[in-house]
């Protein structure tokens, strides 16, 4: 099992949905970083559900415990270790179901490829491990901010409403910071509706995200096969439901001709940049120096209320429902995990270009 990501800025993740705890522990962090807990903590929270948005009633105070890699608030440059506790476990939600494969989960694949799946909620594949990425990623923001860098998102699809190739600017995110929904008000409304009658109905319903990296220099990415927007991939595809990624125009850039999808080069004090940005900030895997701009799908909850045909652990066909606290639209929460994965990514591959020369 893989549970570690990044070449430099290296995170490892334990802990399961139901155990005692998740945790995690960080090499390659520099020292000298002088921590702001509740900076982490405001990040942590962002994650928690909302019952406005039809957040699972799982609720966890998501309190960051350090024991290791720090001193008087400031990383020392060796492994940071932490773990967050699992408080409020309801492992009695899950028993009648505990032979039985949930579709659209991971049950069925991690009881064929270890012979044993952790039926309370999903074990190492639930999105409780998502918690450790946040705080990892809270400490990287906190780094690429001394050199200017900052991270901005919001849902821009819910179901059917809002546009999937929707791109806001980074003034517009960042004003809309605190609510994760679109900042367009009455779109908002029109998702929360979505989300309110998928929950209503017993089911879930999928949405995408797109965030906005405003600051990161000209020149990150290590071409061939470690391209800015591969590794940016590779972390957002790790998150739990995610199941698409793109940057720039994206899919949307199939349907343009050249002369609408390239960016005309401009130079003004020296410096190169482009007035448009269909590129996404990235060229030949390289950072330009412009906003990186990218999107995140993630299906709907599989987790529902709603009879499904499925299999036993036995062969045995049955129809089933399925009980457990779960978010109606997980895209919601998702976003300070995309945040966390795209500054982790991002401040490892800059760690990585202080080794292309001496």
């Amino acid at each position: 099992m893989s549970n570690t990501i990044g070449q430099i800025f290296r995170l490892t993740t334990f802990g399961e949905s139901h155990g005692e705890v998740v945790g995690g522990v960080i090499d390659g962090c520099p020292a000298g970083l002088c921590l702001d807990m509740n900076l982490i903590q405001q990040e942590l929270d962002r994650r928690r559900p909302s019952r406005e948005l039809c957040g699972t009633a799982r609720h966890e105070s998501d309190e960051v415990r350090f024991l290791s890699g720090l001193y008087e608030g400031r990383t020392i440059g060796a492994p940071i270790a932490f773990v967050v506790e699992n408080k409020d476990v309801r492992s009695k939600d899950y028993s009648l179901n505990q032979h039985t494969f949930r579709p659209g989960h991971a049950d069925y694949t991690y009881y064929s490829k270890y012979d044993h799946v952790d039926y309370r909620g999903g074990g190492r594949a639930s999105a409780r491990e998502t918690v450790v990425r946040v705080v990892a990623g809270a400490i990287a923001k906190q780094l690429l901010l001394t050199f200017g860098i900052e991270f901005v998102s919001c849902v821009n699809r819910i179901g059917g409403i809002g546009e999937l190739f929707q791109n806001y600017s980074f003034e517009q995110l960042k004003e809309n910071r605190n609510f994760p929904l679109s900042p367009d008000n009455s779109l908002a409304q029109y998702m929360k509706n979505e989300i309110a009658k998928a929950s209503a109905e017993g089911d879930s319903v999928g949405g995408s995200c797109v965030c906005v990296v405003r600051g990161v220099p000209v020149g990150i990415g290590e071409p061939l096969y470690d391209k800015l927007q591969a590794r940016l991939a590779y972390a957002m595809l790790s998150i739990p439901a995610c199941k698409g990624f793109d940057y720039g125009e994206g899919f949307n850039a199939a349907t343009m001709r050249g002369s609408e999808n390239n960016d005309a080069f401009v130079a003004s004090d020296g410096r190169v940049s482009t007035k448009t940005n269909h590129c996404g900030g990235i060229l030949g895997g390289i950072s330009t120096g412009n906003d990186i701009s990218f999107r995140v799908a993630f299906k709907p909850t599989p987790t529902i209320a709603i009879k499904q045909q499925t299999v036993t652990d036995a062969g045995e066909q049955v129809e089933a429902s399925f009980t457990g606290r779960h978010d109606a639209c997980v895209a919601v929460r998702a976003l300070p995990v995309v945040e966390a994965m795209a500054a982790i990514t991002i401040l490892d591959m800059m760690l990585l270009r202080n080794t292309n020369t001496l």
